[in-house]
């Protein structure tokens, strides 16, 4: 039966992303919602200029689920529910980002060196 068939995973794909929305609302994002798992577009909505794609897939499709994620306006983000989880540990499930915007994010929260410190930086190597 195609995965889109299973009564069992269609459930799980609900319950994980309804787990997702929920641990963002207990989190500062009161308006995070679930979309629900056969909704096209952002499977969490209410966090303006965030991405939320939810997996709760045995296979790892890392690239992929990160494309899906990006063709939507925000920072995609990819909330993994690994086999074995239950919704009891969503605070452990990975999350997924390219490097770009997690450097990025870091730089933005204060960490590593300011734009004119890394121009500086560059400026200094190739003058020499």
């Amino acid at each position: 039966m195609p995965a889109g068939n299973n009564p069992a995973r269609r459930r799980r794909g609900r319950i994980t992303q309804e787990a997702v929305a929920q641990w963002f609302r207990d989190h500062g994002f009161a308006n995070a919602e679930s979309t629900g798992p056969s909704m096209r577009g952002v499977d969490v909505t209410g966090m303006p200029g965030l991405a939320c794609e939810v997996k709760a897939r045995r296979d790892l499709s890392l690239p992929k689920w990160l494309k899906q994620a990006a063709t939507r306006p925000g920072v995609p983000f990819v909330v993994h529910r690994p086999d074995g989880f239950g919704v009891e540990s969503v605070g452990q499930w990975p999350v997924t980002m390219t490097l770009a915007q997690y450097t990025k994010l870091l730089h933005d929260a204060g960490y590593g060196d300011s734009d004119d410190d890394r121009a500086a930086l560059l400026s200094d190597r190739l003058s020499s």
